[in-house]
């Protein structure tokens, strides 16, 4: 992982990523076999729309989180990892989001961990607990299209 120097630094690579999320459901909601699908990926995309106004805010100093705890059904960690392509199927586009949302979990809790403590390390949990629930929802209609 990139070693960054100042909570600035650890806040803009965190931006970038929202950024390139929110692109990324954009494109997949284009490619939607169904429109279940496409509405699934317009949403995610806004909530990482917000999750960068909400680093934005916390960059200007203005912060506002609530922790909880989010359960998985395990299936992003069962399956294998694809990139995005056009004509994916509505299946291999929920195996790419979910594979998505669990790398982007994993680097707020590993940027919450690098933080310290305080407002930056608690917004950076509550973004990684929100990409926890974007898989699980991901998983859920995973399960539901294939089984």
């Amino acid at each position: 992982m990139k070693e960054f120097r100042t909570v600035e630094e650890v806040l803009d690579f965190a931006i970038r990523k929202e950024i390139a999320a929110h692109h990324f459901y954009i494109e997949l909601s284009a490619w939607a076999e169904r429109a279940e699908a496409a509405e699934l990926f317009e949403e995610l995309a806004r909530d990482e729309l917000h999750h960068k106004i909400r680093l934005e805010a916390i960059k200007a100093g203005q912060v506002a989180i609530r922790q909880e705890e989010v359960g998985s059904l395990g299936i992003a960690d069962s399956i294998e990892a694809s990139e995005p392509k056009a004509n994916l199927t509505y299946v291999q586009a929920l195996v790419v989001a979910m594979q998505r949302e669990k790398e982007a979990f994993r680097l707020y809790t590993r940027l919450a961990a690098i933080a310290g403590s305080g407002d930056v390390r608690d917004m950076l949990s509550k973004l990684a607990q929100e990409e926890a629930e974007h898989k699980l929802r991901l998983e859920i209609e995973y399960d539901l299209t294939t089984f």
